[in-house]
């Protein structure tokens, strides 16, 4: 899997079970209409029962920039350190949104299915925002890489 590349996230979520994120390689886009991201996430992961319960994600596509901050978002950091090293903003739903990601979403879980120990959820976008940029963080080889135009 180390040789499958990827955008880098962070998604984020809030609500009743209380603030949480992560960073994810696992997403991608489902549908147009309704406009809908497929995020894929651990059942075993600290922050799997806040997403579970809240049933609102943002998914924030990160730019080369950001790699301190998927590395901090990716580890055993407590979640408070976690989301006081960037700026945010609230979305529609109520889930933290990046400021000066490449994109937004924020999005309602629509549909869970759960495939070996992970839970694949269907998001319903309810908002985007975000800079107009041409680059993005990738993972590739067990390694981040900027992605800019050639």
């Amino acid at each position: 899997m180390a040789r499958v590349g990827a955008a880098i996230h962070i998604v984020t979520t809030d609500g009743p079970a209380g603030r949480a994120g992560f960073t994810a390689t696992a997403v991608c886009s489902v549908t147009d209409a309704p406009p809908s991201l497929l995020v894929c996430l651990n059942r075993s992961a600290s922050v799997y029962e806040a997403v579970r319960v809240n049933g609102v994600l943002g998914v924030n596509v990160l730019a080369p920039e950001h790699q301190p901050l998927a590395a901090l978002f990716g580890g055993k950091t407590p979640i408070d350190e976690r989301f006081a090293a960037a700026r945010w903003q609230v979305g529609e739903t109520g889930a933290p949104l990046l400021q000066g990601a490449v994109v937004n979403f924020d999005c309602r879980i629509a549909q869970a299915s759960e495939v070996g120990g992970h839970s694949v959820l269907i998001c319903e976008i309810v908002g985007i925002a975000g800079l107009e940029r041409d680059e993005a963080l990738v993972y590739f080889n067990r390694a981040y890489h900027a992605l800019r135009p050639a």
